[in-house]
Protein backbone atom coordinates (compact mmCIF):
# COMPACT_ATOMS: atom_id res chain seq x y z
CA UNK A 1 0.00 0.00 0.00
CA UNK A 2 1.41 3.42 -0.92
CA UNK A 3 2.06 6.07 1.71
CA UNK A 4 -0.67 8.25 0.18
CA UNK A 5 -3.19 5.40 0.38
CA UNK A 6 -2.17 4.70 3.96
CA UNK A 7 -2.68 8.33 4.96
CA UNK A 8 -6.07 8.46 3.26
CA UNK A 9 -7.12 5.30 5.10
CA UNK A 10 -5.86 6.70 8.40
CA UNK A 11 -7.68 9.96 7.79
CA UNK A 12 -10.91 8.08 7.06
CA UNK A 13 -10.55 5.98 10.22
CA UNK A 14 -9.60 9.03 12.30
CA UNK A 15 -12.97 10.59 11.48
CA UNK A 16 -15.15 9.20 14.23
CA UNK A 17 -18.79 9.28 15.20
CA UNK A 18 -17.96 11.76 17.94
CA UNK A 19 -17.09 15.34 17.10
CA UNK A 20 -14.80 15.64 20.15
CA UNK A 21 -12.67 12.77 18.85
CA UNK A 22 -12.46 14.29 15.38
CA UNK A 23 -11.15 17.51 16.92
CA UNK A 24 -8.27 15.64 18.52
CA UNK A 25 -7.43 12.89 16.06
CA UNK A 26 -7.62 14.63 12.68
CA UNK A 27 -5.31 17.58 13.44
CA UNK A 28 -2.82 15.22 15.11
CA UNK A 29 -2.86 12.98 12.06
CA UNK A 30 -2.46 15.90 9.68
CA UNK A 31 0.33 17.65 11.57
CA UNK A 32 2.21 15.09 13.63
CA UNK A 33 1.74 11.56 12.29
CA UNK A 34 4.40 11.82 9.56
CA UNK A 35 7.04 12.90 12.08
CA UNK A 36 6.36 10.02 14.50
CA UNK A 37 8.75 7.09 14.69
CA UNK A 38 7.59 3.70 13.41
CA UNK A 39 6.53 2.48 16.87
CA UNK A 40 4.37 5.54 17.53
CA UNK A 41 2.84 5.34 14.04
CA UNK A 42 1.96 1.69 14.72
CA UNK A 43 0.44 2.71 18.06
CA UNK A 44 -1.68 5.37 16.32
CA UNK A 45 -2.93 2.79 13.82
CA UNK A 46 -3.81 0.48 16.71
CA UNK A 47 -5.45 3.33 18.61
CA UNK A 48 -7.88 4.20 15.85
CA UNK A 49 -9.08 0.59 15.80
CA UNK A 50 -10.40 1.02 19.34
CA UNK A 51 -14.00 1.74 20.27
CA UNK A 52 -15.14 5.38 20.35
CA UNK A 53 -16.15 5.09 24.02
CA UNK A 54 -12.63 3.99 25.00
CA UNK A 55 -11.02 6.71 22.88
CA UNK A 56 -13.25 9.33 24.46
CA UNK A 57 -12.38 8.23 28.00
CA UNK A 58 -8.67 8.17 27.22
CA UNK A 59 -8.49 11.39 25.23
CA UNK A 60 -10.54 13.25 27.84
CA UNK A 61 -7.99 12.01 30.42
CA UNK A 62 -10.55 10.21 32.53
CA UNK A 63 -8.47 7.02 32.30
CA UNK A 64 -5.32 5.92 30.51
CA UNK A 65 -4.98 2.81 28.34
CA UNK A 66 -3.32 -0.09 30.12
CA UNK A 67 -1.14 -0.82 27.07
CA UNK A 68 2.09 1.22 27.22
CA UNK A 69 2.19 2.01 23.49
CA UNK A 70 -1.43 3.17 23.45
CA UNK A 71 -0.90 5.22 26.60
CA UNK A 72 2.10 6.92 24.97
CA UNK A 73 0.23 7.82 21.76
CA UNK A 74 -2.79 9.07 23.71
CA UNK A 75 -0.52 11.32 25.77
CA UNK A 76 1.13 12.61 22.59
CA UNK A 77 -2.29 13.45 21.12
CA UNK A 78 -3.46 15.17 24.31
CA UNK A 79 -0.21 17.15 24.60
CA UNK A 80 -0.45 18.20 20.97
CA UNK A 81 -4.03 19.39 21.43
CA UNK A 82 -3.12 21.33 24.58
CA UNK A 83 -0.07 23.05 23.12
CA UNK A 84 -1.22 23.77 19.59
CA UNK A 85 -3.32 26.67 18.44
CA UNK A 86 -6.02 24.77 16.57
CA UNK A 87 -8.37 27.73 16.19
CA UNK A 88 -10.09 26.18 13.19
CA UNK A 89 -11.11 23.25 15.40
CA UNK A 90 -11.78 25.15 18.61
CA UNK A 91 -15.41 26.01 18.99
CA UNK A 92 -15.92 24.23 22.29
Amino acid sequence: MSEDSTLKRLYWHSRRGMWELDLLLVPFLEHRYASLDAADQAAYRELIDQEDQDLFIWLMRREWPSDDALRRIVKLIVEYAETTDNDQYRTL
